[in-house]
């Protein structure tokens, strides 16, 4: 393991204080916190703990976003930073395998057992940094998005016996110390009150069938090239979205959603910029109708004029965004959101 430091900071940005006339308080910091080796694979999360002196503060965990083929938990950075400074959750920052991972190994549904596996532990660890286990909500962008919805879309779909032709089902990444599977979907462990689903990626079979040849696993996504890896099927060889479409489906939120009369969802929070290409307002607009029409709790934004990956730290020349001028309103109406879930008397 990692030796973790600890260390109290100040989040401290000029630029975004005076704009939005917030009042900040200090946090801690434990870095890269190793929670699971899957594979050999480490998995790290950086945990920040609001310092306003309570004894419990609910906890919220973030899924970065980037393809499932780029980026780690660092581009969260800022967003982490600035909830921890001006709100009371502690904020999970976590780490999960790319499709890259293990020499360009890692099937869709392994990285939905991490996101699955990272709630288990934060749930068995948080209270050891003020947080409280029975007080979780997920959030990421883009994949993480997507992660996020599959750990309250699938949470019931878990097994011993993983992913496989005939058994589409999930095995967390990591599991409680003394427990199974069974107990896990005994004691609801994977439960969360909340989730925030910031442009997520809702369809990855549409995504993958495409046109017949532009599709996900073709070398016409460039995020294979800029993760430094060959295009491939993303759940193995010979498997493909024409011929086994339940594979795609089974880790896709848009197809996983329940009848609220079969299992009620936590409430869920969507959002996405108006001129957002890469995951666009239709198809979050489609996610939010699958949930309505199915009775299920959400509320949904549309950012004016903005583009994909608003949250994400420092700036984008391509998509012409920056944390300072383009994320803290959607983190503010975040943070509306979780408090009125987790802080209403």
């Amino acid at each position: 393991m990692k030796h973790i430091i600890l260390a109290t900071v100040l989040f401290a940005s000029a630029v975004i204080a005076s704009a939005q006339n917030n009042t900040t308080h200090q946090y801690s910091e434990a870095k890269d916190v190793l929670w699971a080796s899957p594979k050999g694979y480490d998995l790290t999360m950086d945990i920040y703990t609001p310092q306003t002196n309570k004894s419990s503060y609910p906890v919220l965990i973030i899924y970065h976003g980037g393809g499932w083929l780029i980026n780690n938990k660092s581009i969260m950075d800022e967003m982490s930073q600035y909830i921890a400074s001006h709100s009371e959750y502690v904020v999970c920052n976590v780490n999960y395998r790319l499709l890259t991972a293990n020499d360009n190994t890692t099937h869709m549904n392994e990285i939905i057992e991490d996101a699955m596996g990272a709630v288990l532990w934060t749930k068995e660890h948080i209270s050891k940094y003020k947080g409280n286990p029975n007080e979780v909500a997920v959030t990421g962008d883009s994949a993480g998005g997507h992660l996020a919805a599959m750990v309250v879309n699938a949470k019931d779909n878990i097994s011993e016996k993983g992913f496989s032709e005939g058994v589409l089902s999930f095995t967390p990444t990591y599991i409680p110390t003394n427990k199974t599977i069974a107990d896990i979907k005994a004691d609801n462990s994977l439960e969360v009150q909340a989730a925030i689903l910031s442009y997520p990626a809702v369809d990855i079979y549409t995504a993958a069938v495409g046109d017949g040849v532009n599709g996900f696993e073709s070398d016409t996504n460039f995020f294979w090239q800029m993760g430094g890896a060959k295009a491939r099927g993303i759940f193995g060889e010979n498997i493909n979205a024409k011929d086994n479409p339940e594979y795609y489906k089974t880790c896709s939120p848009i197809y996983t959603v329940s009848q609220n009369s079969e299992r009620a969802f936590p409430p869920q929070f969507c959002h996405v910029g108006s001129k957002d290409a890469t995951t666009t307002p239709t198809s979050i607009q489609a996610y939010v109708d699958k949930l309505n029409e199915n009775n299920q709790p959400v509320e949904f934004w549309i950012y004016k004029g903005r583009n994909h990956a608003y949250l994400d730290s420092g700036s984008n020349e391509f998509l012409g965004n920056s944390f300072d001028k383009d994320a803290i309103e959607p983190i503010h109406k975040i943070i509306s959101f979780l408090d009125g879930i987790f802080y209403t008397e």
